[in-house]
């Protein structure tokens, strides 16, 4: 098929088809993967309602009114996926005939245990600002997992954002060259939904691959990569004269952004290897603890969001025999993480959170493990805009009913989002007309907020 023809059928393509066919065709042109996948990227991308939005603002690096840029200007979102137990973890009950053979170890905190395969977090619970009282009623590891990344319950008509995406929107890029949000690992992570393909995260899979064919491919010679996005746009051309989306902004934009990153220096960001043996270490030789000391180099380098995933909490089975290994390894990361963000000065301005969907049974199962349960579960945050030292929320003497300051999932991302100084009421409108703000109308815990 000659290019001619190739542009007239491209064009009669509806955008969904049209947009797989691109970003398809743009990989094998451009040899280079850089790129989002194609099933991470929203159908349609949301326009701002006139009246709410002033033209560029969050997009080009200009943040949105409202926008408090004293505080946090990072954060890394450390996913606990498949629900963490809260009594073996962050709300043990020692004199509770479920607390089994989890052991209790005390806190910095007077009066205030952690589980006992979290040692080093509980010598450092003085940093942290942990909330009991998280409570909802979603026991689906999927739609929880959607609505503590999102806010909202899933819809076959809505994709809505994470919370990096709408870090970007709102604060806009700190690094010209970085991108503004990275998820690290496999696990549920949220794209950019509505608000557009250039919102969309950047993956990582392997934090000790980081970025994966970033060079040039060695089979072009000089020239030929510059020719090849020339015969990209061409395929472009007779779409652009039909269609008015604004999507074709958000490409332009996505593909500028990758083709800079691919000549930047800054690309050695994404690479732990140069990190010291020793400081490789004290984060954990395992796939976790390395995309945590991954985030560290990013939020370093400017990225504004980085999700990092640890799976295996869904212990439905012996969970006395899973919790220490699991615990180790999420307590050696957080640990290093915070002391090292504290040395190099940028705790102050990084927000640390670690979450998951919900909670467990605190009565065993037949199979000695503990199953879902949504009414009550612990969340743990640390760094900038948090309060130190704080312990919200209590629930009942076998921590499975919150008593006292239960925090609704949309609650717990409002005090996210105002420690990194993002409006509350600031509405973006998805394509067919539905005002969505980032926390859906919950209320920040003002205790745990410094």
């Amino acid at each position: 098929m000659n290019l001619h023809r190739m542009r007239q059928e491209l064009g009669t393509l509806d955008e969904p088809t049209r947009r797989a066919f691109a970003l398809s065709l743009a990989r094998k042109l451009l040899g280079v993967s850089i790129l989002p996948t194609i099933g991470s990227l929203p159908a349609f991308a949301a326009d701002p309602k006139p009246g709410t939005t002033k033209a560029g603002q969050g997009a080009l690096g200009i943040p949105v009114a409202g926008y408090d840029g004293s505080k946090a200007k990072h954060l890394i979102y450390l996913a606990m996926n498949g629900a963490m137990s809260q009594i073996d973890t962050f709300d043990p009950k020692p004199k509770s005939e479920h607390q089994g053979d989890t052991p209790v170890i005390a806190t910095k905190i007077p009066g205030v245990s952690f589980g006992g395969s979290l040692p080093k977090l509980a010598a450092m619970a003085d940093k942290l600002a942990v909330i009991r009282g998280m409570t909802t009623t979603t026991a689906d590891h999927g739609q929880a997992q959607y609505l503590i990344r999102t806010n909202y319950k899933p819809i076959a008509t809505t994709r809505h954002p994470g919370m990096g995406p709408w870090l970007q929107r709102l604060a806009g890029p700190i690094s010209q060259e970085l991108p503004p949000s990275v998820v690290v690992g496999d696990g549920s992570s949220i794209g950019a939904g509505y608000l557009g393909a250039m919102y969309a995260p950047v993956p990582i899979g392997d934090p000790a691959r980081g970025l994966q064919n970033t060079a040039f491919p060695k089979y072009l010679k000089p020239g030929q990569f510059e020719n090849r996005i020339g015969l990209a746009v061409e395929f472009d051309r007779e779409f652009r004269k039909k269609s008015k989306s604004s999507m074709l902004a958000d490409y332009d934009e996505l593909y500028k952004s990758a083709m800079a990153l691919l000549r930047s220096k800054a690309l050695a960001s994404f690479d732990i290897s140069k990190e010291k043996p020793e400081t490789s270490e004290a984060y954990g030789k395992n796939p976790f603890g390395q995309g945590v000391l991954l985030a560290r180099r990013l939020v370093e380098g400017g990225v504004r969001f980085v999700e990092v995933n640890l799976g295996g909490w869904d212990m439905h089975n012996d969970i006395f025999q899973a919790m220490p290994v699991r615990g180790a390894i999420l307590d050696q990361a957080v640990a290093a993480l915070l002391g090292d963000l504290e040395t190099r000065g940028l705790l102050k301005n990084t927000l640390v959170v670690i979450g998951t969907e919900f909670g467990r049974k605190t009565p065993l199962s037949s199979n000695a493990g503990r199953d879902h349960h949504p009414a009550a579960f612990s969340c743990v945050m640390a760094g900038g805009g948090v309060k130190a030292g704080a312990v919200h929320g209590r629930t009942d003497e076998d921590a499975m009913t919150v008593e006292d300051d239960a925090v609704k999932v949309a609650d717990f991302n409002a005090t996210i989002a105002t420690a990194l100084g993002l409006p509350l009421d600031y509405e973006i409108h998805s394509p067919d007309g539905r005002p969505f703000t980032i926390a859906n109308k919950g209320k920040p815990v003002k205790a745990v907020l410094a």
